[in-house]
C-alpha cells in the first residue's frame, strides 16, 4: 500500500482537517505526493509575480493556517506534459472528497461544471476546501 513520506507528511499536517482526510484516502489506493499546503507570504509573491497563482497574499486559501488548499500529485511524477495523467487523478480525489462528504475545490475544473474546456487558469495539482 501506498503511503506518504516525510516530505509529504510535514506538509499535509499543515493543512486543513479535510484536506487531511481527503489526501490520506486518495494515497491509501493511488500512490502520490503532497508537494505544498500551507504558503507563506515570500512564495505566494514569488508564485504571483511568476503567474503560477492568480492572487497576492495573503488571499490564496495557501494562506491561513490551516491551510485550506493544497497540491496533491500523483507519484511517479509524470511530467508537466502529461496532463491526461493530472485529468485522471483529479477525477479520482475530487470522487474520493465526494465519498467522504468533502466539497473541494479543484484547479482543473474551477467551477466544478464537469467542463474541463472552460478554464483561464490550469492548477492541475491544486485542491481547495470549496466553503
Amino acid at each position: 500500500m501506498p503511503y506518504f513520506g516525510q516530505a509529504s507528511e510535514g506538509h499535509l499536517l499543515t493543512c486543513d482537517a479535510r484536506l487531511q482526510r481527503v489526501a490520506r484516502a486518495v494515497v491509501e489506493r493511488y500512490d502520490c505526493s503532497v508537494w505544498e499546503g500551507y504558503r507563506g507570504e515570500e512564495d505566494q509573491t514569488r508564485y504571483f509575480r511568476h503567474g503560477k497563482s492568480r492572487v497576492r497574499w495573503p488571499n490564496s486559501k495557501h494562506n491561513v493556517k490551516p491551510s485550506k488548499a493544497m497540491h496533491l500529485l500523483p507519484h511517479p511524477f509524470p511530467g508537466w506534459e502529461n496532463t491526461k495523467t493530472f485529468y485522471f487523478f483529479g477525477g479520482y480525489v475530487v470522487r474520493t472528497a465526494e465519498v467522504l462528504g468533502i466539497k473541494l475545490r479543484w484547479g482543473g475544473d474551477w467551477d466544478s461544471d464537469y467542463d474541463l474546456d472552460d478554464q483561464k487558469f490550469m492548477d492541475l495539482t491544486h485542491y481547495e476546501i470549496a466553503d
